[in-house]
């Protein structure tokens, strides 16, 4: 933060969890920390050097790829940079979100800022500015295979700063050359090396793997509370969650989920109503939810370390060191650490879905959850959750197809010489959907267990859980008879992808995400 609560400092190399959070959730003004300046200038004023004395330096006054051979006179070097962009915008398919787009523009601008990059200061403030209007460059999803970097997204992005292409605007899409004309910015020239720099890097697959990281922050806690109120609703035991079995096998994320999960319960009237019964074991989706949301709950904690990493990390090529004025060309614009992070990300959101998905299925599932068949009391004339039960398995496979790692994947590119490629973008991108999936499955089991609670009525659950019912009522009514179901479920699936549960629960709920 810089002080004021609604702006956000980017320090490059320093991007915290939480800021990256904020500039994906929007409402803050962003600024580049003065101190950078000098790291800059010296980057810029290296590569100046080499262009003066005529060296040949890869990036700077050679072709790009297989075509590095080739040597790009002195009066050539800006048509080099603007051809490269050109080329180089193909990409396809739906726009990135303007929340994504914030997020690259971020992530981009203080990479650069480093000063690895050799781009000059005003580079970084084109890209500044266009946040600072809130002006988001049209990015078409596809077109990336994760090496080389983000290349054909970055592209679209770089072409709008020098007026061409769309831009969105107000939510409206809108030319680039028009829109930097009326708001009376000047389009970006490029000097040597700097649309390199601009395309290279992971930063589109980066703030898709973050966005897929928030989002699933929101599955977490909700199908936390919903997973709880299933386990009260059928009769369960919070046996299972005693401290003593979880700290003898010593998994972090397993104890602090055990933790949320007694927390929520203590001191339900269900529960206590059915201490001395003779049921042995509950099912697994009830019993094991510490063990397996726990899991989720490193391998988040695991994510969300690899991709702070990525966010202040350099990944153009070449890099510029201004103490021995060297260029030296590498390959950090490949997204392995993006790509498997993502995979690893996409298991989790498949987890959460797959086990709230059993919970339904076993809360409609009168033989063993002991309530009314598809939770209405009039089954036979009503199918109650039935069908809701149906779209949940139905998303919960849609997951498990999605869930198959991206980055096992690879094609050769660019003639052989990127003869293998992260496929971190495809991996990324797919996690917004997952997301969705799981969110609308975790909405499903909201609704069903307060039914189910409803059903064990007058008894009631703890305080809590009551809380978290009155509000899964205030947006569905009881399900008495049969009715046009499918608002309720898109209500629900909205409550859980806003975020309010996690933040309204938060005292019940582990911190997922260290900053």
């Amino acid at each position: 933060m810089n002080g004021d609560s609604t702006s956000i400092l980017l320090s490059p190399g320093h991007l915290t969890i939480d800021q990256l959070r904020m500039i994906y959730e929007g409402g803050y003004s962003l600024s580049l920390d003065p101190a950078c300046r000098d790291a800059v200038d010296a980057g810029a004023a290296t590569v100046k050097e080499i262009v003066d004395k005529n060296k040949t330096v890869y990036g700077i006054n050679t072709g790009f790829g297989r075509l590095a051979q080739e040597v790009i006179p002195h009066d050539k070097l800006e048509a080099l940079q603007k051809n490269l962009v050109l080329s180089h915008s193909t990409g396809t398919g739906p726009l990135l979100g303007d929340n994504i787009v914030r997020l690259v523009m971020a992530m981009k601008a203080a990479s650069l800022a480093r000063g690895f990059s050799g781009v000059r200061l005003s580079v970084i403030e084109a890209l500044m500015t266009f946040l600072d209007h809130d002006i988001y460059p049209c990015i078409p999803a596809k077109g990336s295979v994760g090496a080389s970097g983000d290349l054909a997204p970055l592209a679209h992005m770089t072409a709008a700063m020098m007026g061409v292409g769309n831009v969105r605007l107000n939510g409206e899409i809108v030319p680039a050359d028009a829109t930097l004309k009326a708001l009376m910015l000047t389009p970006l020239a490029l000097g040597p090396k700097e649309g390199l720099a601009l395309l290279n890097g992971t930063q589109v697959s980066t703030a898709l793997a973050l966005a897929g990281l928030f989002e699933t922050e929101k599955l977490l806690a909700a199908a936390t509370l919903a997973g709880s109120l299933s386990l009260d609703a059928a009769q369960g035991t919070d046996a299972p969650f005693d401290n003593r079995i979880h700290a003898a096998r010593g998994q972090i994320g397993q104890m602090e989920m055990a933790a949320s999960y007694r927390a929520l319960i203590e001191g339900s009237e269900i529960r206590k109503s059915h201490e001395e019964c003779t049921k042995v074991q509950d099912p697994y989706c009830l019993r094991c939810q510490p063990q397996v949301m726990g899991a989720c709950l490193d391998q988040m904690r695991h994510v969300a370390a690899i991709l702070m990493i990525e966010a202040n990390a350099v990944s153009d090529n070449p890099l510029v060191f201004v103490e021995t004025g060297e260029v030296i060309s590498g390959g950090n614009f490949h997204a392995e650490p993006v790509a498997l992070a993502a995979d690893n990300l996409a298991l989790a959101i498949a987890e959460i879905g797959s086990m709230s998905e059993r919970r339904i299925a076993m809360l409609v599932d009168t033989s063993i959850s002991g309530l009314p068949a598809f939770l209405v009391t009039s089954a036979g004339i009503n199918s109650g959750f039935m069908i809701a039960h149906v779209t949940a398995a139905a998303l919960a496979s849609e997951n498990k197809q999605q869930a198959y790692p991206a980055s096992v994947d690879s094609i050769p590119t660019s003639a052989n010489q990127e003869d293998h490629v992260s496929m971190a973008t495809h991996g990324a991108r797919r996690l917004l959907r997952m997301a969705e999936n799981t969110a609308t499955i975790v909405g499903i089991e909201l609704l069903a267990a307060t039914q189910g609670i409803e059903l064990r009525s007058p008894l009631k659950t703890s305080a809590p859980l009551e809380k978290l019912h009155a509000q899964i009522r205030e947006i569905a009514a009881s399900y008495e008879e049969d009715r046009f179901f499918a608002p309720d479920i898109e209500a629900a699936k909205k409550l859980v992808m806003s975020g309010a549960l996690r933040k309204e629960f938060a005292d019940f709920l582990p911190d997922t995400l260290e900053s």
